[in-house]
């Protein structure tokens, strides 16, 4: 576990210079990137970012990944114009940072950006993934959202969810083996209650060696020793959406 000077571990990691594919929009009271794929679809992902916010290159460039692989994909700013989260902040305050921005409440905003989807770019079935923050954002909606038709929760922070298992739709749930944040023991512990109380599909995978953020944060070309781990993460992700979209 971090220490108290730093509670919570989330280096910003390999930072992505990348511009993205998409473009910004406005919705209603909150700003988005949006990508589309070059076909025309009825299936749109929304994209939860983590604690760096929505403009972080990394997520986008995970946006744009599922466009390419023929989603419409959004990442709203879930903090509605608050500041996010910068690595130079003072992490002996990042506990109380954190009481602002709750991830079990983004129900209001989520409901805007799936009115978007549907009304403006025609979308029928519509999942979401989340990243960290994120990540504790899509088990919330996998508890009580009824239009969402699957998630995919990526080393979301589970000690704020105990008991809450019964989730609505199937949800993949990927951790890093070497997460300091997210001890093997609450993902084990998960696995038993979800065993237990869940009615629906869901997986819980563990990649060897990987640390929190690996997916989205690390970037696989000059980290070869986590290239394979990466990559078959987010081949899996992607292999979930197609198969519950």
């Amino acid at each position: 576990m971090a220490n108290e000077a730093r509670p919570c571990p989330c280096d910003i990691g390999d930072r992505f210079e990348y511009g993205g594919l998409g473009h910004e929009v406005q919705v209603e009271h909150i700003k988005a990137y949006v990508c589309k794929p070059s076909a025309s679809t009825g299936k749109a992902v929304v994209v939860i970012h983590d604690i760096f916010g929505w403009q972080l290159p990394n997520t986008r460039y995970i946006t744009d990944m599922l466009a390419a692989n023929g989603y419409i994909a959004i990442c709203p700013d879930f903090f509605v114009g608050q500041k996010p989260w910068d690595p130079s902040d003072d992490w002996s305050i990042f506990n109380d940072w954190l009481k602002t921005r709750d991830a079990s409440k983004v129900d209001r905003e989520v409901d805007v950006i799936l009115k978007y989807l549907k009304e403006q770019c025609n979308a029928k079935k519509i999942g979401v993934i989340g990243f960290c923050w994120g990540g504790m954002a899509v088990h919330h909606l996998m508890l009580k959202n009824p239009e969402l038709k699957t998630g995919v929760a990526i080393y979301g922070v589970i000690k704020y969810f105990e008991d809450r298992y019964s989730l609505l739709h199937p949800t993949f749930f990927i951790f890093g083996e070497s997460d300091d944040y997210i001890p093997l023991e609450q993902v084990t512990l998960l696995e038993q209650k979800l065993k237990q109380h869940c009615k629906v599909d869901y997986r819980v995978k563990i990649y060897p060696g990987q640390t929190h953020g690996f997916v989205h944060r690390r970037r696989e070309d000059i980290n070869p020793q986590d290239k394979p781990y990466i990559e078959e993460a987010r081949k899996d992700m992607i292999y979930w959406l197609n198969k519950y979209l």
